[in-house]
């Protein structure tokens, strides 16, 4: 039963787009491992960008600075 964890910034995802996330996921699972999609466990965390960092920085810092 594989569990897959997904972490990204909380920018903007759409319900599509985690959708297609899964769906892939999924399909990448069954190819390469020939798990069952049924029993394949897909989560998406949102991060929140104060929360996530880079370089020893908040990324919220960092992308005011890339605007």
């Amino acid at each position: 039963m594989p569990y897959i964890n997904i972490k990204v910034t909380d920018e903007l995802v759409t319900r599509e787009q985690k959708q297609k996330l899964i769906e892939g996921i999924t399909r990448l699972m069954v190819e390469v491992l020939n798990k069952n999609p049924d029993t394949t466990h897909v989560v998406i965390d949102e991060v929140p960008i104060d929360n996530w960092g880079l370089s020893g920085r908040q990324y919220s810092e960092i992308k005011k600075y890339k605007k």
